[in-house]
């Protein structure tokens, strides 16, 4: 394999150890302004060709629904999976002026997604939206997890306040990750090492903060990681992250 050669196939177990070793809202002024930044987020995202992942993160651009799970279930199991899924949003204009930049699925195309199948021992993290905590609480036991822990990210400015964003009720200014685990802990788990709170800066629309990543990574040690649901800017080396490639309508 090529360096940050973008795969379209399942890769092997060999693969991955040849590898190791803005503000919140805005008002009518600015409107136009932040349409074009997200029509330019969606053209980056859009277009993987020119851009370059680190060395040693497996990218595959594939549609999940389609993707040939049992052959890579077959080559590939994997200690930590971690999961942003679009989550189909409640209405139309869930964020009251702002625009989201990727399709949404509906609960049962996710919840349909072979995960057990991926890992027989190991930690699910699944980030959450607040209608969703059901729902994602039923998919996980469906796929053989017992609830565990969660983590919780509180959204800071470049200014380091908090990045207040839309809510019904309340202004939300965080995200939760829920933490699930099947069988038995990965070979060099290390327990409580890690705090269970993120305070980052609030980057690109639905960009997760690096600091989980490095949370996992502390946890398992040298563990076999698959992201589903991936972007771009979250591409990390030791990782395979699976993008779910759609097509602007």
């Amino acid at each position: 394999m090529s360096k940050n050669e973008t795969l379209s196939s399942p890769i092997t177990q060999e693969t991955i150890t040849k590898n190791r070793s803005r503000s919140n809202g805005f008002n009518e002024e600015d409107k136009e302004t932040k349409k074009n930044e997200l029509k330019k987020e969606i053209a980056e995202e859009i277009c993987w060709e020119d851009f370059e992942a680190p060395e040693w993160c497996v990218p595959i651009k594939a549609d999940v629904l389609t993707f040939e799970w049992d052959e890579f279930a077959k080559e590939c199991q994997f200690d930590v999976i971690l999961m942003d899924p679009p989550w189909q949003l409640a209405t139309h204009a869930p964020t009251r002026g702002v625009a989201i930049a990727y399709q949404q699925l509906p609960d049962v195309c996710i919840e349909e997604l072979p995960i057990p199948k991926l890992q027989k021992n190991g930690f699910l993290f699944i980030w959450v939206i607040n209608n969703k905590y059901t729902k994602a609480f039923e998919m996980m036991k469906k796929w053989g997890y017992t609830y565990c822990d969660d983590i919780t990210w509180v959204k800071q400015t470049v200014n380091r306040r908090m990045a207040k964003g839309h809510g019904f009720y309340l202004q939300h200014a965080k995200e939760t990750c829920l933490m699930g685990r099947k069988g038995v802990d990965p070979p060099g788990c290390n327990h409580s090492i890690s705090s269970d709170v993120i305070f980052s800066e609030r980057r690109g629309q639905s960009q997760k903060p690096e600091e989980l990543y490095e949370m996992i990574e502390e946890l398992v040690p040298d563990g076999n990681y698959l992201e589903i649901f991936g972007r771009k800017n979250n591409l990390r080396d030791y990782w395979i992250q699976l993008r779910f490639q759609y097509c602007q309508k």
